[in-house]
Order: structure tokens, then sequence, then C-alpha cells
């Protein structure tokens, strides 16, 4: 009965602890997709929980320099805000919660939306968040994967996709095998055309030999 108990204790300890420790992992400021291609016009989501006892009220989340912001989703409640440097390129998306209704509540989260044109080059992108909360406290999220405070990443692989200025996309590949499968049409619809017309001339040989051996 002894072994028994230290086995119970022993387990809700380790469930205890597991329990502990992949909270806060799930509570996370995120950027998703976690997965892009090069060049896409992807729409990337930011989730903002609330870990504290207080309201969230202000969000930045960093665009990376090869990245190219293009629009975001407003949202009830929130004003947006972007810097920009000196080439008139966007480096900072903020959202700010316009009155305390508006602001993010504890136990709760919330989805902000933007859209940008991902790298040419495949690679990695980091996305540093920067969390505000209304008793002043600021928590940056800026760290590394095995971190407290982690920033979310992208990874971009290479597409053979084209992406046009209004984020329209054409696939090379694509392009390349519907090509191929309308020459194989053609060259099908050929051959049967050939075999046709070489039915009929043996046919018309046919009718006329044996229409000279009848004479």
């Amino acid at each position: 009965m002894i072994h028994m108990k230290k086995r119970i204790t022993a387990f809700l300890v380790t469930f205890a602890a597991v329990f502990l420790i992949a909270l806060p992992a799930s509570a996370h400021v995120t950027v998703n997709p976690s997965t892009s291609t090069t060049e896409a016009w992807e729409t990337y989501t930011v989730k903002i929980p609330v870990e504290k006892e207080v309201n969230t009220n202000k969000v930045s989340i960093k665009i990376a320099d090869n990245v190219d912001f293009k629009m975001y989703q407003p949202v009830d409640g929130w004003k947006v805000t972007t810097e920009k440097n000196d080439d008139d390129k966007v480096t900072t998306v903020t959202w700010e919660a316009e009155n305390d209704d508006a602001a993010i509540k504890p136990g709760e989260y919330r989805l902000f939306s933007f859209t940008a044109q991902n790298p040419a080059d495949a690679g990695e992108v980091i996305w540093d968040a920067f969390q505000y909360y209304t008793d002043g406290s600021i928590v940056e999220w800026t760290g590394d994967a095995d971190a407290d405070l982690p920033h979310s990443v992208t990874e971009i692989t290479k597409s053979t996709a084209t992406t046009d200025s209004h984020g329209h996309t054409s696939d090379h590949d694509a392009d390349t095998d519907e090509s191929a499968d309308s020459d194989e049409d053609t060259a099908g619809s050929s051959t049967s055309n050939v075999l046709s017309i070489a039915a009929i001339v043996i046919s018309v040989i046919a009718i006329v030999l044996t229409f000279i051996r009848r004479k």
C-alpha cells in the first residue's frame, strides 16, 4: 500500500511538472504560419495571450529587413500605427487599444493579422514582439527558441512561383506541365487523324481491288 501511494505521488508530481512547463509555452506571443515560400504575399496572424492579472493594451511587431509589409486587417477598438525607415519601408507595426474595454483581459487572447511579401531568398524570418501591460510592464519576446521569452520564426522555403506587384502568383512548373500536357494532347490528336486517314485509304484500296477482281 505504501509503495502504491509513493507511485501515485510520483506520478502526480511528474504530471504537474509537465503541465506547468507546457503552460507558459502555450501562452507565448506567436506569429503564424511557421512556414511559407519565397516572395509570397503571406497573411500572418499574431496571437497575443495575456499571462498576467492585468490587461494588455498594446503590442508591437518588428518587421524584418527582408520582409515587405503591405497591409493590415482593422480590429474594432484598436488603432494601428507603423514606423518607417529612411527608405520608406515599414519596420514596426503597433496595435494599441483605444480604451480599457478594448484591451485584452487576463485569460483572454486576441488575433491581429497583416499581409507581407516574403523575401526572395529561402531562410528564416524572425518576428520580435513587444507586449505592453497596463501596469507599465513590457514583455519582450525576442529570445531564441530555447529562451524563456522566444520570438516566433517563419521558415521560408524556395518557391517555383512568380509573384507580381499585386500578389498574384503563377507557377512555372505548373505552366510547364500544362504545356507538356497540351503538346501531348496535340500529338495524340495528330496521330489519331493520321490513323483515321490511313484507314480510309486502305478501305478505298480494298474496295477498288475487289471491284477489279470481279471484272
